[in-house]
């Protein structure tokens, strides 16, 4: 008996020398975002061409890990606000518009660095306009808008750089296609 016990307090030891040199990252963020976008099949025209950012966009993160991982979790709250030019359902002003996600996705490291990594994130959204799009002449939709990006830490683990690229709405929404660029400051 007195065997079996120290094999197992061995093993607990052994296993959690091997973690000792994991530094836990930041596991959440918050950030202003910037970025293009544009509507696509359909809506290409629709929703025309815009600009990301106005008056402020913001995310927020949450993505537990340590250095030693390789593959973690990741959920991330988007708002943004656009401002579309040329779009053919800008009746009196530019189409303005603001899109609220809830992402949830998985986060890897490709080499060896723990200071970069790559994001896939899928989920529910919503999204409304100033003016009516066609053809259902409605203001507000919901949908699932999914994301693929890379992230970077600067500054030490202090800030984060995000690039995504997203497409939205999945499902019975204006559909559009959107490049981001976020700068955030990390947390506990």
């Amino acid at each position: 008996m007195r065997g079996a016990a120290a094999i197992v307090i061995i093993g607990v030891l052994a296993g959690s020398a091997g973690r000792a040199g994991a530094e836990p990252l930041p596991r959440g963020s918050m950030g202003l975002i910037v970025g293009a976008i544009a509507g696509t099949g359909p809506d290409a025209n629709r929703l025309g061409l815009g600009y990301i950012g106005y008056p402020f966009s913001f995310h927020a993160a949450w993505q537990p890990m340590d250095s030693e991982q390789r593959i973690g979790w990741t959920a991330r709250w988007t708002t943004f606000f656009t401002s579309n030019g040329y779009a053919s359902a800008a009746q009196i002003a530019d189409l303005q518009t603001m899109q609220m996600d809830l992402t949830l996705g998985v986060r890897v490291r490709p080499g060896k660095s723990p200071r970069r990594y790559l994001t896939a994130r899928a989920g529910p959204a919503m999204f409304r306009a100033n003016q009516t799009i066609p053809p259902k002449m409605q203001r507000a939709f919901v949908g699932a808008v999914g994301s693929v990006g890379v992230q970077q830490y600067l500054v030490g683990t202090l800030f984060l750089l995000d690039f995504d690229l997203r497409y939205g709405l999945v499902g019975d929404g204006p559909s559009s296609i959107a490049f981001t660029a976020g700068f955030s400051i990390n947390g506990p």
